[in-house]
């Protein structure tokens, strides 16, 4: 994509000018009031954050308790980010039309309210349905989160402010197996989902009285589009996951087939549109799509890795479910230590550079902990996995910051989306690799350590080549 048409469509955001009582683009939210709904953001962040690493944690336990092989448990993980993906770009488009903050606030009743699913579930496919509707309140909140920075805080400062919610995310993450090994010491494993009732409950009464107001797009949502979306998505997840999980090769290629079609068909729909519920329009614009493509390997990477060492740690190397908490910890620790000065960097840095230093740094750090000459030496688990933290951080602000700046005000909703959908289709095609590395090579071993390093490698490669 030219340069010229970038300066086009950022030009176009002075045509939406935000409605009366909204802030400014440059200008923010004031103080106090920035504080108070940073604060409520934060809230909602912790909530969905401490859901996603509690549940990572307690997939062994969940699977002996439900009676369950470690390969069907993995649905836990999967339930969620399907529920997620199928959404976020609706969740993205209702925000344009309906503004963000309405969108981020019903997400998070409607995760705050699954998550009692959840906490009440005692049998697999009751915890599964609870995550799906978890992962669909979930994408609410993923959606905008984005977007609403972009009126919370002023322009010179979303680098940033992007960081400090990494911060957030990476503290909770750490925070995240310490709780779930504390409580699965005294109770099972549904008050871990628990926990998530009064934290979504606090957040969402502060959000209604300091979330921002933001421009509505005067179209409407392409109901024709959503289908085909949800229709694509979730047959490709199901179809991919049956062909890696059944020996059944023709109906798992049939629904592949059925989602492919489907995924053809909204694509050639959002061509023909000026503002498509599939952001092809952003995506033409080259740094938007290159960070799109590498958010997405580099979650990949992170997924497999995550969701695979609890696994390795407890049935590999026998480790308690504490020591295994405590192992995970320095990960989302270098996370949270790299983070806020990588926002910090990103409003004064090439991003293409300190995105690349990170994943290389993230690559070189799995490569060594896969390479261990003694796998259960804890003291190299802790360096290796909180320099891949440390890696992660100094990549996902200011990649972030680089895909958000690079659009038009007016579409912050898509852009937002598209951020949330990089991550979590990066995500879910982490867990289905790790699905199929399971079945094949069986769960305690570290192949998925050796995929993880190769996708990182990928991914430093991807961020670097939007410096040419």
């Amino acid at each position: 994509m030219s340069a010229d048409l970038s300066v086009e469509l950022r030009d176009r955001t002075s045509s939406c000018p935000p409605q009366t009582g909204a802030p400014g683009p440059d200008t923010g939210l004031p103080i106090p009031q920035r504080y108070w709904a940073v604060a409520g953001v934060w809230l909602a962040l912790i909530v969905s954050v401490l859901d996603y690493s509690i549940a990572n944690i307690a997939l062994p336990s969940i699977a002996r308790d439900l009676g369950a092989r470690p390969v069907d448990a993995i649905a836990v993980v999967g339930a969620f980010q399907l529920g997620a993906v199928i959404s976020l770009l609706p969740m993205a488009a209702l925000g344009e039309i309906l503004e963000y903050r309405r969108v981020f606030l019903s997400g998070l009743a409607v995760f705050t309210l699954a998550s009692l699913i959840c906490a009440l579930a005692h049998d697999l496919p009751t915890l599964v349905a609870g995550r799906v509707i978890q992962g669909i309140g979930a994408a609410g909140i993923m959606s905008v989160n984005g977007a609403l920075a972009r009126f919370i805080y002023p322009q010179r400062l979303l680098g940033a402010a992007l960081g400090s919610n990494a911060l957030i995310i990476a503290a909770f993450s750490a925070m995240g197996p310490t709780i779930a090994s504390a409580i699965l010491q005294w109770a099972s494993w549904q008050w871990l989902f628990a926990i998530n009732l009064p934290i979504g409950a606090v957040a969402l009464a502060m959000g209604l009285r300091t979330l921002p107001h933001s421009p509505k797009s005067p179209r409407q949502l392409d109901i024709v589009g959503t289908v085909l979306n949800v229709a694509a998505f979730a047959l490709l997840s199901v179809g991919v996951d049956l062909l890696t999980a059944s020996s059944n090769t023709g109906r798992a290629a049939a629904i592949v087939g059925a989602g492919s079609v489907a995924a053809i068909a909204l694509v050639q729909r959002s061509v023909r549109q000026a503002q498509p519920l599939v952001p092809l329009d952003l995506l033409q614009i080259r740094l938007v799509r290159l960070s799109a493509l590498t958010s997405m390997t580099t979650f990949a990477a992170q997924t497999l890795a995550l969701v695979s060492l609890p696994f390795h740690f407890q049935d590999g190397l026998h480790f308690t479910t504490v020591q295994t908490g405590l192992l995970m910890t320095p990960w989302p620790v270098g996370v949270a230590v790299a983070a806020p000065i990588a926002g910090w960097l990103a409003d004064r840095l090439p991003v293409a550079i300190l995105g690349g230093c990170g994943l290389l740094l993230m690559f070189m750090a799995l490569l060594a902990m896969w390479l261990l000459p003694d796998p259960a030496n804890r003291l190299m688990i802790g360096v290796c996995l909180g320099a891949t933290g440390v890696g992660f951080g100094f990549f996902q602000a200011p990649n972030n910051r680089a895909l958000m700046s690079s659009t038009p005000l007016h579409r912050s909703g898509a852009a937002a989306g598209l951020i949330a959908l990089s991550r979590v289709t990066g995500q879910m095609c982490g867990t289905l690799l790790l699905a199929g590395v399971f079945r094949v090579l069986g769960q305690s071993g570290t192949a998925s350590l050796g995929i993880s390093a190769i996708l990182a490698a990928v991914a430093a490669a991807l961020s670097f080549a939007r410096r040419t």
